[in-house]
């Protein structure tokens, strides 16, 4: 099986870095233009979560599975003391792609159930204001690994990427640390994004209920109704994420809340390590696709996407034409 796994991540883990991060770098130019029928506070956080994407391909996928998997050709890191810096980027832009879909998925809940806070908070300064927060207490929390870790790359795959020492790596503080920060990611945003969700559905349904006894006593009514629409759109939308989600990060968060029971000397379950490779690589497999499901279902969206390769095309055509003229 460890066989099986190693050669499944020797060609999955390339193609996510070659497929994920020309995606994420499109999809921020192309939100970032405005020109996807989108609301300035709705495009804020679809390129803030794009780019949180996008630098964890880069400092996971590229800079920590690759040469994980290819580890004869990446020895020469076993000299490069900086895994602990690396460490710490690596936390801080997980927990910030994680925390960012959070933040979208409240904006979310808010713009449908909260009538009175909708015009204060669903705005474009307070979408940076609540980014801008995510993103300073990401680093600040994730400045532990620092210590925790060595400088020292293991090129090996467990939750410790990089060389402990036994001293900490068993010490009851640093395990409640580390328990904590597994609790906080991903745990505490999969009950955030459920009672989001929830709360949200729950909403629309009652008021399409509503929407549908008031139709039903109006005369002259055609039988489409294009609000109702809209709110099915969102509906699907919002489990469409937290499917995404959950299934995506359910393995990697069992896992790493059970290794670290473990440390706490709980052990009445045992778990293979091929758990966490899989979790590993379905973890990562969510920065190809979590901004993907709020995006590309936009119509503007995707004649936008059209329009940037066609431009190359474009471009060559017209400047064959020149020369001919």
């Amino acid at each position: 099986m460890y066989g099986l796994i190693f050669v499944i991540q020797a060609g999955n883990y390339p193609v996510l870095a070659i497929v994920g991060i020309p995606v994420n770098s499109v999809m921020i130019g192309v939100l970032a233009q405005g020109k996807c029928g989108l609301s300035k506070c709705v495009t804020r956080y679809l390129v803030a979560m794009a780019t949180a994407d996008l630098l964890v391909i880069i400092l996971d996928v590229v800079l920590r599975q690759i040469p994980i998997v290819f580890w004869e050709q990446f020895t020469f890191l076993y000299d490069v003391p900086v895994c602990n810096i690396h460490g710490v980027l690596l936390h801080a832009a997980t927990d910030c792609s994680v925390w960012f879909t959070v933040a979208f998925t409240f904006d979310r809940f808010v713009a449908i159930c909260g009538e009175n806070l909708r015009k204060k908070y669903c705005t474009e300064k307070m979408a940076a204001v609540a980014l801008g927060t995510v993103s300073v207490l990401s680093c600040l929390k994730n400045t532990m690994w620092y210590f925790i870790y060595t400088g020292r790359y293991l090129l090996f795959n467990s939750p410790f990427f990089c060389f402990v020492p036994e001293s900490v790596r068993f010490s009851d503080v640093w395990v409640s640390i580390e328990f904590l920060h597994h609790i906080l990611t991903p745990f505490v945003p999969f009950v955030l994004i459920l009672l989001f969700n929830l709360f949200t559905v729950k909403h629309i349904l009652v008021s399409n209920r509503a929407r549908k006894r008031l139709r039903n006593h109006s005369a002259g009514e055609s039988p489409g109704d294009p609000e109702m629409e809209k709110r099915r759109k969102s509906i699907i939308l919002l489990f469409s994420l937290s499917a995404n989600f959950i299934l995506l990060w359910a393995t990697f968060m069992v896992y790493s809340i059970w290794y670290r029971m473990w440390l706490f000397r709980y052990r009445s379950v045992d778990t293979h390590g091929i758990v966490i490779e899989f979790g590993f690589m379905l973890q990562l497999l969510s920065c190809c696709t979590n901004t993907c499901i709020y995006a590309v279902v936009q119509a503007k969206f995707r004649e936008q996407l059209r329009n940037v390769f066609k431009y190359p095309f474009i471009t060559i055509v017209r400047l064959l034409n020149d020369e001919k003229k």
